[in-house]
């Protein structure tokens, strides 16, 4: 059995998994940069052990120090949570080969996924249909010509071992495709040191649809339904939710058997995703395999919030050897979920990460909100890590009520001292197309001049007060019309937020 579990990361998912620990009664080991010393999941975990210096390079993304962190602390489990040494093929094997269970799939099934490539033939031998594409064995311009005159214009020309955009074009007429390929070259190798490139047909208008699987070191594989995210920017995603508005039930059960297929073809265990690209909405739209994603997502709290599965206590269940607890048929949805993305950034310039210290930071509550985040009033936060700060999931009954009680909460989360994306969040959430589930992966590109406007200043010095409000002793006086009909004043009222 899991007794001590090292979590190989930080922020809001280094805090989530502890928090399973510690309902399962497993102790925690953090690991922390010399910058995190004093970060949430440094303090909240049973033990915490130094990884190096401020750089990830030397820190969270260095196996030798992590795999030798979990040695000195006497962890038997490592959790890779996301992003750094999740998907890295030789970070399980490393774990493995110090006798350390990693939870997460097999060293084997990360490296045969995580080449995009790889992934397409095998998902088109077992029947999951890809984007019609080429991967040709001449990867000079020339092989990659004739690869796109096969597929035809337009196309998107993609890194094999690629992720979050990064070494992806898109190419409209064969005279741009030199320039295209050069630059994705290049882009593919500074990230990934394989500058390795396929050729795929271009999807106009998709929206991205991806499906949840849990498999079992027994031969079962689940799906626990999809997640709609195509609300994203540059291939990163904003806003997730669940379910998507635009499945029908059986095109529902045609991605979820595709999703399964998928993890049986890969000889998956753990949990991971299947992410796809869906071409139309009900019965009759087309759907095709993107990729797939070998850990734990960052909008896994949707899933949990519609089909109250808990993902993390899930995962190391499967790791300690147990067979899942469900059958299919187990399982459903219920009511809706949205997750939003907190990040320190600015919208307005460009998305520009932000960093500096948290003078104010107090987090929504109440019903059906729940907020996952890594960062305490007061602290600093870095420019060195990425700047999300915190997750905000809310359910509903339905879509609207689940969008009315996202805007409730994202007004009534106050943060102080650098500049967050929340009124860009909203603008999204209260945007007509939103609103009516009329979405696809270009929504933000084409409505961005709209969602960029900054809020009046009247509302910035409503915000002001409702901050100083909720963080001073004395609150602040009730406006004069308020005080002359005797009404109670909540200050939140002011934001336009009541009722919401």
């Amino acid at each position: 059995m899991i007794r001590r579990l090292l979590v190989a990361n930080r922020g809001e998912i280094a805090v989530r998994v502890i928090r399973a620990c510690r309902e399962l009664g497993i102790e925690s080991v953090a690991v922390y940069s010399d910058l995190d010393a004093e970060a949430p999941h440094a303090v909240l975990a049973d033990h915490a052990e130094r990884l190096g210096p401020a750089s990830a390079a030397e820190s969270y993304l260095s196996i030798p120090r992590v795999v030798d962190a979990a040695r000195r602390s006497g962890a038997d489990a490592v959790h890779p949570g996301y992003g750094f040494l999740a998907e890295n093929a030789e970070f399980a094997a490393a774990c493995a080969d110090a006798g350390l269970t990693f939870v997460g799939p097999p060293s084997a099934v990360i490296a045969r996924m995580g080449s995009k490539v790889a992934a397409r033939q095998l998902m088109a031998e077992a029947g999951v249909i890809t984007v019609p594409g080429r991967e040709p064995d001449n990867q000079g311009n020339d092989g990659l010509r004739a690869a796109a005159e096969s597929v035809g214009y337009p196309v998107l020309v993609k890194a094999a071992a690629g992720g979050g955009g990064k070494g992806m074009r898109v190419v409209r007429q064969r005279g741009d495709l030199d320039e295209a390929l050069d630059a994705a070259r290049r882009e593919a190798g500074a990230a990934f040191g394989d500058g390795t490139l396929y050729i795929e047909r271009l999807i106009e208008r998709p929206r991205h649809v991806e499906v949840q699987v849990l498999a079992d070191r027994h031969g079962t594989v689940l799906h626990l339904f999809e997640r709609e995210c195509s609300v994203q920017r540059r291939h990163q995603k904003i806003i997730e939710e669940s379910p998507s508005c635009a499945l029908s039930p059986a095109l529902r059960a045609r991605m979820g058997a595709a999703g399964v297929a998928a993890a049986r073809a890969a000889g998956y265990v753990n949990a991971g995703t299947v992410e796809f690209l869906l071409d139309g909405t009900g019965d009759t739209a087309n759907f095709y395999f993107l990729e797939m994603n070998t850990r734990l997502q960052v909008e896994h709290p949707v899933t949990e919030a519609v089909t109250g599965v808990d993902l993390v206590r899930a995962q190391i269940a499967v790791a300690d050897g147990e067979p899942l607890a469900w059958r299919q048929e187990d399982l459903a949805q219920r009511g809706h979920a949205i997750e939003c993305r907190v990040y320190a950034e600015d919208p307005a310039n460009g998305f520009l990460p932000q960093a500096g210290r948290l003078l104010l930071y107090r987090e929504p509550s109440g019903p059906g909100v729940r907020v996952d985040s890594g960062v305490v009033e007061g602290a600093d936060v870095p420019v060195q890590y990425d700047p999300l700060i915190a997750k905000v999931i809310v359910s509903g009954e339905t879509r609207p009520a689940a969008i009315d009680r996202a805007i409730s909460a994202l007004r009534r989360f106050p943060v102080l001292g650098l500049t967050t994306n929340i009124p860009f969040l909203l603008k999204v959430l209260e945007h007509p197309r939103f609103r009516s589930g009329d979405v696809d992966t270009g929504f933000v590109d084409a409505e961005l001049e709209g969602l960029l406007g900054s809020h009046s200043p009247e509302l910035v010095q409503r915000a002001m007060a409702v901050a100083v409000a909720v963080a001073g002793p004395t609150g602040v006086a009730a406006p004069a019309d308020v005080r002359a009909a005797g009404r109670r004043y909540d200050p939140w009222s002011s934001l336009g937020g009541g009722g919401r």
